[in-house]
């Protein structure tokens, strides 16, 4: 075994039958009298840290391309695309009627697996979704919207639902990096206040945007 003194540096060889075996043995450097200690435990094995288990975003955008699993077939120029993220049926439906009034093209997500895979194929100009979407430990779609370039992410309006929210509070939209917050209990309000906040964001965003096109950059 070579051996290495930590005060002089001086090197030197010590036969490994001279050594007791599975202990740790305090020598004198032959050079500098330091102490030297030698280590003849089997060495630790290092533990392999265990594989984090897959996310659902990691299964989703590692899978081939399916067709079949693309949101619509086809939607005419111009027409505005949603993604309806809700499992109660009837909270749904009063979602569905209100855009269907205001024009857009509707998808409803069965689950979080689905949400995310429509989202691999179509940037869709509106995305509603409950903040317990399938599941209250962590919310997939939005953790996949917050990975989104932000040159596509800005065309997305997101509005978030929940009952602990105060609609339309833009503290709390911004702290949850949406658009627009709708507490549950005013969903009978909701085209009311989606209209209002699409109009703001629009105005909010015409001169970068109208910059952007000027520059080329959209």
């Amino acid at each position: 075994m070579e051996v290495v003194c930590k005060n002089c540096h001086a090197k030197f060889k010590i036969a490994d039958d001279k050594l007791p075996a599975g202990q740790v043995v305090s020598l004198k450097c032959p050079k500098c009298k330091g102490k030297i200690e030698i280590d003849t435990r089997p060495a630790a094995q290092v533990a392999t840290p265990p594989t984090p288990p897959k996310t659902i975003i990691d299964e989703v955008t590692s899978d081939t391309y399916e067709a079949s699993e693309k949101p619509f077939d086809f939607v005419e120029e111009g027409v505005e695309t949603a993604l309806i993220c809700e499992q109660d049926g009837g909270v749904t439906e009063k979602i569905r009627s209100a855009l269907q009034g205001m024009g857009y093209h509707i998808t409803k997500a069965a689950s979080a697996r689905d949400a995310v895979k429509y989202m691999r194929f179509h940037v869709f100009d509106l995305v509603v979704l409950d903040k317990n979407f399938d599941g209250p430990e962590s919310n997939h779609v939005l953790l996949y919207l917050g990975h989104l370039p932000m040159n596509t992410r800005r065309n997305i309006f997101v509005v978030l639902l929940a009952d602990g929210f105060r609609t339309a509070d833009n503290m709390t939209a911004f702290n949850e990096s949406v658009n627009l917050v709708v507490n549950l209990k005013d969903i009978d309000e909701f085209e009311k206040a989606i209209k209002r906040s699409l109009a703001e964001n629009e105005e909010f965003y015409s001169v970068f945007k109208e910059s952007l096109k000027k520059t080329g950059r959209a």
